[in-house]
């Protein structure tokens, strides 16, 4: 392996450590009393409870050496606090080694101490920890690109996408921002499940490698399992395995799942993604409008304090109700086109004379769906209802109960964006195996991404399957917009990379 200057440097550091009989990577405890922001908020003015001993744990963000005394700025899960090391508190005995050699010369940026000490106030004011007692516990061998300010200029950012999503671990440190976006995630997930628990319904856990992939429309991963010496796909959707529960006598049931699929990646799609599914007994369609317009705008007030956010300067507002208005209808409101009484070969010659990017192997619903997202989704900013499917494009939704060729299902579009998926579920058998044969049909015409006919799932309808609503939440976008990020990867904690490219003489190379 070939190290930089600075990588050597440090390693040479982590030999004299050793020489000096300190470990650089300690494996016994240290006790830590308190966070930084524990400290600051606790000890906040000068008549409160201070001068008081803390222990405190984190990386070293500045160091400022100043003689026998230094600042230090430390950096834990919470935020920074500042120390104050004076060579004599953390060195009583004649032996100085541990500030004068350790502390100034073999401690870098980066490098993670445990300190005690006691709160004070420095004379601007400033909460501080006046340390009495170090103790090095990791020793960083690479160097963080720490930010620097200098006559209005910015050095050193961590700045650059590819190298922040493909360094997760350096980007959370650098750019502590990050770390809030993934706070407000976990919050976000929280608020959903607790109003689900509340409810009353059953968090379950579903499989993730099938025999067969189904639930929705896109093409799946496949792998092999080489005991059983048989192909199976990680899931697409979980939705025939929770409708199993519902045959089975549970009244709603909702899980939290890794899906996977065999498609591009662009701002808002990711190969593996989070996805909240939720299928509650006798009920409809309706009556899940109704219950996720009022459990995502909870969750916007949870995490922001009202209804209202800015999502890159465009104001939104999820207050309900919201706006619900039909497929068809919005795409004769948005694009001036009524499709309502056209047939296949109209719709597609109307698609190609607006330029909609359509081709032989869609069916009808299929050309709907690609006139609706080029000229109609990027024109909905609040979020917005869209009913009634055409039932060519929904094989699990049941048919409308007063509209011909249409299904009871919608999707809630925000910004553009599909964030919600509901039906009222599909429970007729016979109905069902024919819904999937002829997604067999656009399996033969060329369509890659129709659904599978699932066997196991026909038989399990066919014992019955109360009335139902079911939905889906694509939990990754609804943290893009609850968070002002504007890619999916700024919302992933890992996202999907191309393989990382390296320099090599002239040429590039892919690992």
């Amino acid at each position: 392996m070939s190290f930089s200057e600075q990588e050597l440097v440090r390693r040479e550091s982590l030999q004299k450590l050793i020489d000096l009989g300190i470990d650089p990577y300690p494996a016994e405890e240290f006790i830590v009393s308190h966070t930084s922001t524990e400290v600051r908020e606790r000890f906040c003015d000068e008549t409160a409870e201070h001068f008081k001993k803390v222990s405190l744990a984190g990386r070293i963000m500045l160091k400022r050496i100043m003689g026998k005394a230094s600042f230090v700025e430390l950096q834990d899960a919470n935020g920074r606090i500042q120390l104050y090391v004076r060579r004599d508190d953390i060195c009583p005995e004649e032996d100085k080694t541990l500030y004068n050699t350790i502390f100034k010369k073999l401690l870098d940026l980066g490098d993670f101490i445990g300190v005690e000490g006691y709160v004070f106030f420095t004379k601007t004011g400033e909460v501080s920890l006046h340390v009495e007692s170090l103790k090095v516990l990791s020793k960083s061998l690479k160097p963080l690109p720490i930010v620097r300010e200098k006559d209005g200029e910015t050095y050193d950012a961590f700045s650059n996408p590819e190298q922040r999503y493909r360094m997760r671990y350096v980007d959370l440190v650098v750019n502590p921002e990050v770390r809030q976006t993934f706070q407000k995630r976990a919050q976000i997930i929280q608020s959903l499940r607790d109003t689900m628990n509340d409810s009353g319904y059953l968090e379950v856990d579903t499989p993730v490698l099938q025999p067969v992939y189904g639930g929705a429309a896109a093409r799946p991963f496949v792998t092999q399992h080489n005991t059983l010496n048989m192909d199976l796909y990680l899931r697409i959707s979980n939705e025939l395995y929770l409708k199993r529960l519902i045959v089975g006598g549970f009244e709603g049931v909702f899980e939290f799942s890794r899906n996977f699929r065999n498609e591009g990646m662009d701002r808002s799609h990711n190969p593996e993604f989070t996805a909240m599914e939720l299928y509650v007994s006798y009920k409809d369609y309706d009556w899940m409008m109704t219950y996720t317009e009022n459990m995502v705008e909870k969750v916007v007030k949870q995490v922001h304090g009202k209804t209202g956010i800015t999502f890159g300067g465009q104001e939104i507002d999820f207050k309900t109700p919201w706006k619900r208005i039909s497929m068809i209808d919005a795409i004769k409101e948005y694009a001036g086109l009524d499709i309502s009484d056209m047939d296949e070969k109209e719709i597609f010659n109307q698609a190609r004379a607006m330029g909609v990017d359509v081709d032989e192997t869609m069916g009808k619903g299929k050309l709907i769906d690609e006139i609706f997202g080029d000229k109609v989704e990027h024109l909905l900013i609040n979020p917005t209802f869209i009913t009634d499917y055409p039932v060519e494009m929904s094989p699990l939704a049941k048919k409308h109960r007063s509209k011909e060729g249409l299904v009871e299902r919608f999707e809630v579009i925000c910004n553009g964006m599909e964030i919600c998926n509901a039906y009222s579920e599909l429970n007729d058998p016979v109905d069902q195996r024919q819904r999937f044969e002829d997604q067999l049909k656009l399996r033969d015409k060329g369509d890659d991404e129709a659904m599978v006919l699932d066997e196991d799932f026909l038989r399990a309808v066919e014992y019955g399957m109360p009335p139902t609503a079911g939905l889906g939440i694509g939990i990754d976008r609804l943290v893009m917009l609850i968070t002002d990020s504007h890619s999916i990867q700024d919302v992933l904690l890992f996202p999907q990379m191309r393989p990382e490219k390296k320099i090599l003489g002239e040429e590039e190379i892919e690992e």
